[in-house]
């Protein structure tokens, strides 16, 4: 028999909490334990953002999806003629060797200035992150200036920049011994027309992924690289196990977004040289703008702008797998 003292406190017994009948039970009695939200409040939080993407977005390519499939010139135009041509468009632009050739060229030149945006663009965020509190500021004001710099803004002063007669970039090369660039044309062939449109693309677009790199090395734990300075690794070790791997989401991420914004690049093109010379330096935008509002073949340039689209999703297809993927692995 037992013997309850005075000292000992009185057992205390746990009653099981129950619920009325007809009502769910409580969140942390349910196997998973957090609460879970239902109802229709996120989606009608996502409603106005949804119905601005369809007016603004969804209605613009619809349109332009319908105008494809048409024959539209400038007469049909003024006198409000629906001339519907089926598929002759697009029949008429796969036939196209003028096409095919823009498309690879509108391949090869985001390829080259998505890879050297991306290598200097990572290059300037890790020398961000080095720098000191006074010469980081420095840096990031100059990269913020030359982003939020607008393009028609910036093609003006490379225009100026690379002038044949007055531009700066020949008086510096005359200046330094090179006679023979006094004169140069720098938008008088293919070649060099497309080193100025690089130029100016790569000094545009850099700022914006040495600044959000440099954002991202900020979240990397510092007691990761004591560990690895502790276990002997070098500067390049470090590196290679520590900063990459917390990197790599973000790098993938700024290359999915470079591809898409230098593939559809227009002003940048069109404000150096309207794709001359020779039409020599048309990407595919600058291709269906002048197809479409130049030469007045608006259904034609219509289709082409649909292709664009497609060629677009295809090279972003390798892309999207890989985030997939990634997102899995981390699951």
């Amino acid at each position: 028999m037992s013997v309850q003292t005075d000292d000992a406190p009185p057992p205390v017994r746990s009653t099981p909490r129950t619920t009325p009948p007809g009502t769910r039970p409580y969140a942390d009695d349910r196997p998973g334990g957090p609460k879970q939200t239902t109802g229709r409040l996120p989606y009608l939080l996502l409603l106005p953002a949804l119905a601005a993407t369809a007016v603004l977005l969804g209605w613009p390519l619809v349109m332009n999806g319908l105008l494809s499939f048409q024959n539209l010139n400038m007469t049909q135009l003024i006198q409000h003629v629906t001339d519907w041509a089926g598929t002759d468009n697009y029949r008429a632009t796969l036939g196209s060797e003028d096409f095919w050739r823009v498309t690879l060229r509108s391949v090869l030149f985001t390829a080259v200035n998505v890879a050297v945006i991306m290598l200097f663009g990572t290059l300037t965020g890790l020398l961000l992150a080095r720098l000191g509190p006074r010469m980081r500021l420095l840096l990031s004001s100059g990269l913020v200036l030359a982003w939020a710099m607008p393009v028609i803004a910036a093609t003006t002063v490379y225009q100026w920049l690379f002038a044949q007669r007055f531009g700066v970039v020949n008086w510096v090369l005359d200046a330094v011994g090179i006679h023979s660039m006094a004169g140069f044309n720098w938008t008088g062939g293919q070649i060099p027309t497309f080193f100025v449109i690089s130029l100016l693309i790569v000094w545009t677009s850099v700022p914006f992924v040495a600044i959000n790199l440099y954002a991202a090395t900020t979240t990397i734990p510092k007691e990761l690289y004591e560990a690895a300075a502790l276990d002997g690794a070098s500067a390049r070790q470090s590196f290679a196990t520590v900063t990459l791997p917390f990197l790599r989401p973000f790098l993938l991420v700024m290359t999915f977004l470079e591809v898409i914004w230098i593939f559809k690049a227009f002003p940048h093109i069109f404000a150096i040289n309207e794709g001359g010379p020779d039409r020599l330096t048309e990407t595919l935008p600058v291709y269906a703008f002048v197809e479409g509002v130049g030469n007045q073949h608006y259904g034609t340039g219509a289709a082409i702008s649909v292709l664009t689209i497609v060629i677009l999703l295809g090279l972003m297809s390798y892309y999207l797998r890989a985030a997939m993927r990634q997102e899995e692995d981390e699951k």
